[in-house]
Order: C-alpha cells, then sequence, then structure tokens
C-alpha cells in the first residue's frame, strides 16, 4: 500500500524509473488521425468567428466540424468537463486553465482552488531562460473590486495564443510564444468507453504536456504542476507520496470530520517517463501579505527545479498563516519534471488528477431526501471501487495505455463515420453530460440524474421521466445504467395501482413521491421494450412486467388518462411543459400510442396474449382517431377540453401549479404548431415499432413543423421567457400559433428554444431521409454554442448540461439505421446515410463496432466488425440494395451458408447458423 516518501531533503534526484505499460501512454500519438488547428470558413483572422450569423451558416459556410477547433474570441466560454460517470468534474477552460472544480458532489460552476497550474521553463543554449504558465493570455476585460483578482495569479507570465481542439472525449490546447524556444501541446482526458461504466467511471482527468524542440540547439525544460490542497479549509496536510515507479501529491485533511462534505481526498500522480529530474514541494513559503506564489515562481523561474531548502520558512502541516490577512491561507504542492531535449525532440509530462470525496448527501447534492430522513448519506459508486484519491490515480494508471486505446478507437469510429459532422460533433459533445453533476451512481451502483445543473447545486431531481425521455445514448452506449433507471421506475416507483412517479425521492424506497406524468410514463414503457430488445433479457423483462403491465393500464382508471378506454388521452395529462393539458393532444397521445405497441410486443414476449391483444385494440383504435381527429390538414393539433378537477383521479393534476381551473384550463397548446407533436414517433423509430400514424401525416407533420417553427433569424421573434436562442441565430420554437388563432393563454413555454427537441425532430427528419432539412436544423443548434456565444460542451435550460440535449444521440440511431433485436438475433441494417460507401457506428449491450454499406454497380457490399464484444446475428434485412438477391456470406475467411428474399427495397437474410462477430472479425454480405 501506500507510503509517505521519507528521507528526501534535498528534494532532488533522478527519475528514471519505469513501468513498461505506464511509461506507454507518453509514446501515444497527439491526435490520432485529428485534424490539425486551422482556419476554418467562418473564423477570421484574429479567430472571432463567433460573430457570424447562424443563418449564413445554412448556405454552406459551415464552421462545425469534428474535431472541432476554436482559437480568439471562440476560447472565453469553453469548458470542457473531465471526470468519469458519476464522478463530478474538472472542466478545461480554452486558455488550457482548469475551472469548475465540481467534484464535491454538486454543481459548483466558478469552483476553483487558490492555484492551481501547469508551468514550463526552457532554455535553447545560451539564451536567457523563460518561463511561463501554460496557459494562454487572457483578453479584456480586467475589471473586478481587486483587479483581475488573485487566484491561479493571473500577473504571472503567460504563453501568448491558443488553439482548443475539441474532440471529446479528448481535448487539445495547442499553445504558441514566439518567447519560448520550444512547442508545448496539453492534451487533456478521461476515459470514455461504450459499454464499460466501469472504464468510464474513474475519478480522474489526465493531463499530458508534450513540449518539443524544434530549433537547432539542444534545450533544458522543466515542465512543473502546482496545486493548492482542495480537501476542506484548516488542518489541510500535503504529502510526497512514492508506490513502484508512481510519485506524487496527496492532498488530505485529517482534521475534518469523517462527515464533512468535503471529507476524502486528492492526488496529483506523476505517470513514470524516461530521463527526468523530479523535483517537489510539499508546501510553497508563506511570505508576508501571503503571497507564497512569489517564492514558488522565483525558485522555478531560475532553473525549472524546485528546492525545499528555498522554502524552509513554509508551515507545517496543519499550521496556517495569519487569519488577518486578506487572502485565505494556501498549502500549495508542486512538482517539476527537468530533462533535456536535442534539437527535434519530443518529451512528455502525464499528471494524473484523482479525487475521492464519498460524503454524498441528498441534501449537498440538492436532491429531495423523504421527509425525516436526515442528510444520510448515499454515497458514490467510485469510492466504493477505490479507498482514496491515490488508489484511484493508480488503477487509471495502471491500465492507461489500454483505456487511452479503447477510447480513440470510440472516437476514431465516429470520426471515420459518414455521419455529418454537426451531427457527430453534437452527439459527442453532449456526451460530456454524463461527466458532470447532473449525474451521478449512489453508494450501490444506482443510476440517478437531475435534468440539469444549477450553478450551485442540482436543479430538478428525481431522475424526471419526461425530460430523460429525450435521453437518446444511454441504451446504446450504456444499458447497464439504463436499465439501472428502468429498475427504478417500474420498483417501487410504480405504485400498485400502476401510478408512476415522474420523480422519486432519495434514499430510494423510503417515500414515494406520488405523481405521475403522461408523456413520462408512456415514454418509460417504450424505453424499457428498448433495453428489453437490446439485451433480449427475458428473465429481466419478466421481472419487471408486472409493474410495467399496472403503470400501461394505469391509463385506464376512473378519471385517468384514458378513461374510457378508446386509445387516446382525453384526461389531464401532467407534462414536460411542466403543466397539464387537458384533451387530446399529440404529444402525449403518441406516447401512448408508442407505449401502447411496445406493451404488445412485451406482452407478446411474457406470454401475456389477452394483454397483447388489447393493446393491440387500442392502439389501432387511437391511431385512427388521432389521424381523423387532430391532424388538421398541416399537422396535429390540441382540442382543449376542460374538466372539473373532482373528475381527476389523485396524482394527475399539479394543484397550485400553472393550468389554473381545469374546467376552463390555460398554458394550453389548442391549433398551434408543436415542435413536440412526434416526439413519441422519434423514440419509437429507435426502438423499431414503426409508424404510428399515417405516413403522409408523418411527413406533412414534419414540413409543417420546418416551415412554422424553425426560424432561421430570431432578430424578430418575441421571446418572452427564458432566452436560450436570439437575434440573428436560428432556432426551432416550441410552439408556433402564426397560422392558427392561439388559445387565451398559449403555453408559457411556447416561445423558447429547446436544443433536445430541435435534436428529437432532426432525428425524425433523418429517419425519413430529408437530410438536408435535418443537417440545418442540427448546425444551426451548433453554430449557436460555438465558444464565443456559449460552452460547446454545455447545453442549458433549466440548468447547466441539461439531459434533454442528449436527444442529439437520436440523431446517429436514425442515420446510421442499424436497428437489433437480441431476442430473436435480428438486425435490420438501412442506413440513411450520404454517399455511396456508408460508414456508421453500431453498439448493443453485447459489443460495439463499425459497419459499412456500399453500392456500387449494381453490387452491395455490407461489412460489419465488432471493435469490442461480440454481435450474434441468425437474420438479417437489409435496406438501400437494389438489384437480384444472390448473397453471400464470410464471417473472416469462413463462408457461412444463407438464403435471401426481397421485399420492396429490403433483402431479407436467413443464416444458416447461428453466428457471433467477435472483436477483430468482420461479416461481410456481398450482393449482385
Amino acid at each position: 500500500m501506500k507510503k509517505p516518501e521519507q528521507g528526501l531533503a534535498s528534494g532532488r534526484r533522478t527519475f528514471l524509473k519505469q513501468v513498461a505499460s505506464v511509461a506507454a501512454v507518453g509514446a501515444a500519438p497527439l491526435r490520432a488521425g485529428a485534424a490539425e488547428p486551422q482556419q476554418t470558413a467562418k473564423t477570421s483572422a484574429a479567430g472571432t468567428s463567433g460573430e457570424a450569423s447562424s443563418a449564413e451558416a445554412a448556405s454552406g459556410g459551415s464552421s462545425v466540424t469534428f474535431p472541432r477547433v476554436f482559437q480568439g474570441s471562440q476560447l472565453q466560454t469553453l469548458a470542457f468537463p473531465l471526470g468519469g460517470i458519476g464522478t463530478g468534474s474538472i472542466s478545461l477552460g480554452g486558455y488550457g486553465e482548469l475551472r469548475d472544480w465540481e467534484i464535491f458532489n454538486r454543481s459548483e460552476k466558478g469552483r476553483q482552488p487558490a492555484y492551481g497550474f501547469a508551468a514550463i521553463w526552457a532554455q535553447a543554449g545560451e539564451e536567457p531562460a523563460v518561463a511561463r504558465v501554460v496557459e494562454a493570455r487572457r483578453p479584456p476585460p480586467f475589471v473586478g473590486e481587486r483587479g483581475f483578482g488573485w487566484r491561479s495569479a493571473p500577473g504571472l507570465p503567460r504563453l501568448e495564443r491558443a488553439v482548443f481542439t475539441g474532440e471529446f472525449p479528448f481535448a487539445t490546447v495547442d499553445f504558441t510564444d514566439e518567447r519560448l524556444p520550444v512547442e508545448v501541446t496539453l492534451e487533456a482526458w478521461s476515459p470514455f468507453v461504450p459499454l464499460d461504466v466501469d472504464a468510464t467511471g474513474f475519478p480522474v482527468s489526465v493531463l499530458r504536456y508534450r513540449v518539443r524542440n524544434p530549433g537547432p540547439r539542444p534545450a533544458q525544460i522543466a515542465l512543473s504542476f502546482s496545486l493548492d490542497n482542495p480537501v476542506g479549509a484548516q488542518g489541510r496536510v500535503n504529502q510526497l507520496w512514492r508506490e513502484g515507479p508512481v510519485e506524487g501529491l496527496f492532498f488530505s485533511n485529517p482534521a475534518l470530520d469523517r462527515a464533512d462534505p468535503f471529507w476524502g481526498s486528492f492526488a496529483v500522480a506523476l505517470a513514470p517517463s524516461v530521463g527526468g529530474e523530479l523535483t517537489y514541494l510539499t508546501s510553497w513559503r508563506d511570505l508576508q501579505w501571503n503571497l507564497p506564489v512569489r517564492s514558488f515562481w522565483e525558485d522555478f523561474a531560475a532553473d525549472g527545479r524546485l528546492d525545499p531548502s528555498l522554502h524552509r520558512e513554509a508551515p507545517q502541516p496543519g499550521t496556517f498563516g495569519p487569519s488577518s490577512s486578506v487572502m485565505s491561507p494556501v498549502e500549495v504542492g508542486s512538482l517539476s519534471v527537468s530533462r533535456s531535449l536535442d534539437p527535434g525532440e519530443e518529451a512528455t509530462t502525464t499528471f494524473v488528477l484523482a479525487w475521492h470525496f464519498p460524503n454524498r448527501t441528498p441534501s449537498r447534492c440538492g436532491w429531495r431526501p423523504p421527509p425525516g430522513a436526515g442528510d444520510v448519506v448515499i454515497g458514490n459508486r467510485y469510492c466504493e471501487r477505490f479507498s482514496d484519491a491515490w488508489e484511484a490515480a493508480l488503477a487509471a494508471l495502471a491500465d492507461l495505455p489500454e483505456l487511452e486505446r479503447r477510447s480513440r478507437a470510440f472516437t476514431g469510429v465516429m470520426r471515420s463515420s459518414s455521419l455529418p459532422e454537426p451531427v457527430i460533433e453534437a452527439a459527442m459533445s453532449n456526451l460530456s453530460t454524463l461527466r458532470t453533476n447532473t449525474c451521478f451512481q449512489t453508494a450501490d451502483g444506482g443510476f440517478h440524474a437531475f435534468e440539469g445543473a444549477r450553478d450551485d447545486g442540482g436543479c430538478c431531481s428525481g431522475s424526471c421521466t419526461h425530460v430523460w425521455n429525450y435521453e437518446g445514448a444511454l441504451a446504446a452506449l450504456y444499458p447497464q445504467l439504463s436499465r439501472s433507471v428502468r429498475e427504478s421506475q417500474f420498483g417501487y416507483a410504480t405504485a400498485e395501482n400502476g401510478l408512476q412517479d415522474f420523480r422519486y425521492l432519495l434514499p430510494y424506497g423510503q417515500e414515494r413521491y406520488g405523481q405521475a406524468a403522461a408523456d413520462g410514463q408512456m415514454g418509460n414503457l417504450v424505453k424499457l421494450y428498448l433495453d428489453w430488445r437490446l439485451s433480449g433479457d427475458l428473465a429481466w423483462l419478466r421481472r419487471l412486467w408486472p409493474k410495467a403491465k399496472l403503470a400501461l393500464e394505469f391509463a385506464w382508471i376512473e378519471g385517468g388518462w384514458d378513461a374510457d378506454r378508446d386509445g387516446v388521452m382525453e384526461g389531464c395529462q401532467h407534462n414536460t411543459y411542466d403543466i397539464e393539458f387537458l384533451g387530446p393532444n399529440p404529444l402525449c397521445g403518441v406516447w401512448y400510442l408508442a407505449a401502447l405497441r411496445a406493451g404488445e410486443e412485451m406482452a407478446t414476449a411474457v406470454g401475456d396474449t389477452a394483454a397483447a391483444g388489447e393493446y393491440r385494440r387500442l392502439y389501432e383504435r387511437g391511431s385512427a382517431w388521432i389521424d381523423d381527429h387532430l391532424w388538421n390538414g398541416e399537422y396535429y393539433i390540441q382540442l382543449i377540453q376542460g374538466q372539473p378537477l373532482e373528475g381527476i383521479a389523485p396524482g394527475l393534476y399539479l394543484a397550485g401549479r400553472k393550468t389554473g381551473d381545469p374546467t376552463r384550463p390555460v398554458n394550453q397548446v389548442g391549433e398551434g404548431c408543436l415542435v413536440d407533436q412526434l416526439l413519441g414517433q422519434t423514440v419509437a423509430d429507435a426502438a423499431g415499432l414503426g409508424d404510428l400514424l399515417d405516413s403522409e401525416h408523418l411527413r406533412g407533420a414534419l414540413t409543417s413543423i420546418l416551415d412554422n417553427n424553425f426560424k432561421r433569424d430570431l432578430s424578430e421573434h418575441a421571446g418572452v421567457l427564458r432566452t436560450y436562442a436570439l437575434g440573428d441565430e436560428a432556432g426551432v420554437v416550441l410552439c408556433d400559433f402564426s397560422r392558427r388563432p392561439p388559445p387565451d393563454t398559449p403555453f408559457y413555454f411556447s416561445s423558447e428554444v429547446w436544443t433536445g427537441c430541435e435534436y428529437q425532430l432532426a432525428a425524425s427528419l433523418y429517419h425519413r431521409r430529408r437530410l438536408s432539412e435535418a443537417d440545418e436544423i442540427v448546425e444551426a443548434v451548433r453554430l449557436r454554442h460555438d465558444g464565443l456565444r456559449r460552452n460547446p460542451w454545455d447545453e442549458a435550460e433549466c440548468g447547466h448540461h441539461y439531459a434533454r440535449a442528449l436527444a442529439s444521440w437520436y440523431c446517429v440511431l436514425a442515420l446510421c439505421g442499424f436497428s437489433y433485436g437480441a431476442h430473436d438475433e435480428r438486425l435490420e441494417l438501412d442506413p440513411k446515410l450520404p454517399g455511396p460507401i456508408r460508414r456508421g457506428f453500431w453498439s448493443v449491450p453485447s459489443g460495439w463496432g463499425s459497419f459499412t454499406h456500399s453500392v456500387e454497380r449494381e453490387v452491395g457490399e455490407i461489412t460489419i466488425e465488432a471493435l469490442e464484444g461480440r454481435l450474434a446475428l441468425r437474420h438479417l434485412e437489409l435496406g438501400g440494395v437494389e438489384g437480384s438477391t444472390e448473397v453471400s456470406v464470410r464471417l473472416g475467411s469462413v463462408g457461412i451458408g444463407a438464403s435471401a428474399t426481397r421485399a420492396d427495397d429490403r433483402i431479407q437474410v436467413e443464416l444458416a447458423q447461428r453466428i457471433e462477430v467477435d472483436a477483430g472479425h468482420t461479416l461481410r454480405l456481398s450482393i449482385s
């Protein structure tokens, strides 16, 4: 186990020890296959691309690429979250700084330690040495009650410029400074591996500084990292620790009570490398006016090495400077690695930042606990895996090369796909939400989520069903977490009468919330079906089916959503707009149709044939009724029908909310054109449930939403509540009343623009091969998040990192057209990607990989490759392939017997035997 290092009085020794697997990290390519920083079509020489209008982008001048490059004024809002799923995060800013230290079990925008930065010292030949903080210089304004402040010493010399390249889960900052004789680059990342929650759940940030000597003379360099102990306040202890070849600083605070929210530890571990000399400080010298940064800088700038003897006046662990100081006392530790670089030589210095803070409580993170539960610790899954931050750092370092390889494989497949670059960038960027405090895993492994993250705590707790309905990534990328949500929702959260809480309390299972959302409850049923369909786990479905059946049939209770059992929701329907719709409407009505279809499929699978038949009857009746009564010739509308309060079942009307008197309801849609009128269809498409309404009506409704709701310039749009898009930006408003009279009081969110709604609309368009229209919508969203206007890794709504934006992954699913059922091992592959050779990504609970789908000269060839895990197949249905049905199938070098038949534009292929496409192997189908 770890031991505090003893006998290092000089603080200087050669750092030559290495472990091959760890040292290999430094040999990885800077950005495998990534584009070099470059000026994009909408980036001026000064790098101020943000002034370009969103409307202009639609004409072909898009700057949205993957990887995406930012520079100049675009760096201002960048904050790239680093960390694991459920661990909290530290963000990398556009200038190379670390910001938003949100690792203490809550979102805390702006939180940062007093000092936390890297620095470089370099000298070429006999030229004067140059020392810089490894961050780019900030642009003005420099304002504040104490000027530009003191945290992380903004007055220290910094590098002239930076170019930031974002390619989630990797971020790279290329620095430029004419006086610095070497080139320096920062590459920051945390592991992100599809399907592997543990690999993606390390509480670490990897900071790799790469230095190259481009000159003709040898250069001496040093790279340091300094951090003020972030573990609480008084009583902090910094120690140099060594375990095997790994050395670093361990930060703790024995003075804290073990129940304190800040009790825990932090570590900065140095990855072993070759030829470096390590020097260190466990504490800076505390000078008058608490300016220890001066003692550090004078020491480091002299020769790049750190000498503890110069800091002999530094306070010992557990002691502090005068309490009357203007600034808080600090306990800052530093590591510095010095080495020589020959001309053209390059070296890397890798710091792994790790944390361990187990005391998550509902009240601290912003979750509502049951009355009387107290502030009980619900914990963190990652803290059950590791005993402290040092152990987490060691575990990450031991597997770092493999974690990086697997993470790069995922990014590489997405980058090399035929997906439009704005779609890749949108989908990958929003995956960063899973790293933030919007989401967490409790000590028992349960996955829980807010809707978003406020500046200082979670926003809207309870894994809200109607918001998380929009999320499209978990079932595909982390099915274990998706199934955890389903187990919560169809566990204690569903009462014996079938009412499903659309939020729940923590600790879980002590008290129910008692209120249902029609769209949330129906959407959860569709997602349950999708989780089962992808996994094929019939035992799991059987276990949840009784509660799922109750949840679906709850719609029929007296005073409920469909009390007359006609397949149409007429009752009081609480929904994602925080209101109740009264009367039939497309949002809840289409979700209900999707749930009935999903219920039919699940009932059939578990042998409940009577229920399957009833669900089918209601679906067909409801679908016909909606097409006959809600279709106005252009789109689907709401028929407002008031209802007396006493006729509404308990738990359906949130008294005191925005609906008012239910006999004369306000905040309704009426004849407005609603962006989410086909949301249930979007998710049904992803689940393989087919068209729920008349196909021509579906296409017509999408056209109407584009014509009415998509504003290519919002300069004249009257947004009257929260503002997420404005001015010359383009966006899709929630509801448009320009062609039909609005109700007396339209629902109050109607003029807003929500990115999750835009993405689900685009996904529905992609599914129906309306590519250019969908491209324009996705591109408009991403142009609004250009670094100048907004942070590309933070799509806000009710809080930062809002979960609804994870609907962006539905665009990937729709375009790739890879639909799999593990229960019958059937694959439907019908990509909507552009071009004759289509490359895409696939992921199911058993594995993930890539595919190609090409048709040239009436000859089709399809390949499916597993990069991890496996894909079991017996049946294939292939779209987009014309010609004969002569099919040859090979798995690697082995021929597989197969027969094929044609139905319309699809080919059905039956394999003579069940096969498994394992990692490293390729299935190849040739159709001539």
